[in-house]
């Protein structure tokens, strides 16, 4: 597919389209636009950036691009981890920060109607004022609604609240011809039809451009409580994660993380974790309905790890306390990416096969002289490995990876998507007849290819 430039004229129409005031196209102004938060960002410049403030901007721009055959490129905070909000073939980059309305919060049906643009942390205020809950917490608060319905973003909490698709009731979306359609609604079942609002979540961009999003809600908590436990080994660790959730208990999230690093966040942040011994960690959240029930909960927990060879039970005392071991948890991307981390992989495989995983992977880290840390969501089998240093051998040492989690029952990745960081790697997951699948469905979708091109695929 051959695309169309940029010209002063397509400039100007859409400064008539969107507002001049809404259009940029300076190169100081497009480069803040140019790149996410993935591990070795690779800047590409928009050829231009658009900020709509409604779904009709959407609509006409998009009309625009699919006549001109202009690539387009939607972007919600930019703070995706592979690629996915990159303008690789330069064109137009929508930028959705300026449709940032909470449009409905629905007491009655528990269910809260938002704008692309809104950030997780302005959906969190929003609801918990009125006494309701949004359960999902993948790790960003500055992450928009838009940006986790495209990934089906996941994080900590997802052993007892599962992930974005779960709570992603409806969607309004501009397809790549500039049409809008709605899907789902205010309701919790449906058997009517195909359900495009669940094949629009986790496509990354690629099918439509999501522009509104309809969330279930849930009431809060009353008692949440932590639980930190120091094994000595990572194997020990992740034996103790099947205990638990067999054992009829459904904590809210199970963490793993090794003992470099924690270090390593601990020197990024100043932040201290307990003095405990142990070469690696839990980190194991429980909600509860009450003090009681969250104490009885706790030391059914605790005899299990006690059972798997767990050094010590440490639980904080105070909400201080508590949040400074999340916050810690929460800061361990950056700070190995200001340590030098140079890839970050989430592969997902059963949790059962965890130990077995990353005992493979610190296989390759020895043969292969490559440092490689580990933590993620033991809860879910969700893993997150760094590579740290520069290495000729990254591209071999990824496929490796890739493979074990693929021969271990597993997948490329649990909650960042594909992007276009990853998207060599596909075949190693899916075979030739899925791809083509969905190479088909993208093209029912976007005839002209000018939609996220370059991602997935």
């Amino acid at each position: 597919m051959r695309y169309k430039g940029i010209t002063r004229e397509i400039i100007e129409e859409l400064e008539g389209i969107a507002g001049k005031e809404n259009v940029l196209s300076e190169e100081e102004e497009r480069a803040r636009y140019s790149w996410d938060e993935t591990c070795r960002p690779r800047p590409c410049l928009p050829d231009v950036v658009v900020k709509p403030r409604d779904t009709d901007t959407v609509a006409k721009v998009m009309r625009l691009a699919h006549e001109q055959t202009i690539p387009v490129t939607p972007r919600g905070s930019g703070t995706g981890l592979s690629g996915g909000a990159v303008p690789i073939f330069g064109g137009i980059l929508i930028s959705l920060e300026l449709m940032n309305r909470i449009l409905d919060i629905d007491e009655r049906n528990f269910v809260a109607v938002v704008e692309a643009g809104v950030t997780l942390a302005e959906l969190h205020r929003a609801v918990e004022s009125r006494g309701l809950y949004y359960p999902l917490y993948p790790g960003e608060e500055s992450a928009s609604i838009g940006g986790n319905v495209a990934t089906n973003a996941g994080g900590m909490r997802a052993v007892k609240y599962g992930v974005t698709r779960h709570y992603v009731l409806g969607l309004e979306a501009v397809l790549p011809t500039g049409e809008v359609i709605q899907t789902g609604g205010k309701f919790v079942k449906c058997s009517t039809g195909y359900s495009l609002t669940q094949l629009l979540i986790g496509s990354e961009g690629t099918l439509a451009l999501i522009t509104k999003v309809t969330l279930r809600l849930l009431t809060a908590p009353e008692v949440r409580t932590i639980l930190f436990v120091p094994f000595r080994s990572l194997s020990d660790a992740i034996t103790a994660v099947p205990e638990i959730i067999k054992s009829k208990i459904l904590p809210t999230g199970i963490e793993f993380m090794e003992r470099d690093a924690i270090e390593i966040a601990e020197r990024h942040t100043g932040m201290k974790i307990p003095p405990y011994q142990g070469e690696a960690f839990l980190l194991i959240i429980i909600d509860a309905d009450d003090e009681e029930q969250a104490e009885s909960i706790s030391r059914k927990v605790g005899q299990i790890c006690s059972d798997n060879g767990a050094v010590d039970i440490f639980v904080p005392e105070g909400e201080r306390a508590k949040r400074r071991l999340l916050e810690l948890r929460e800061k361990f991307y950056p700070a190995l990416k200001a340590a030098g981390l140079i890839e970050i992989i989430d592969v997902v495989v059963p949790r059962d096969k965890i130990a077995d995983f990353m005992t493979r992977v610190k296989q390759i880290s020895r043969r292969r002289n490559v440092p490689i840390l580990g933590y993620g969501h033991a809860g879910d089998g969700n893993v997150h490995l760094h590579p740290l240093g520069g290495s000729e051998q990254m591209a071999e040492i990824l496929r490796e990876i890739y493979e074990i989690g693929r021969d271990l029952g597993g997948a490329l990745s649990g909650e960042h998507g594909i992007g276009f960081e990853k998207r060599q790697f596909l075949p190693i997951a899916m075979d030739e007849k899925q791809i083509e699948i969905m190479k088909g469905i993208k093209r029912v979708f976007d005839p002209h290819y000018i939609l996220n091109r370059g991602k997935v695929f």
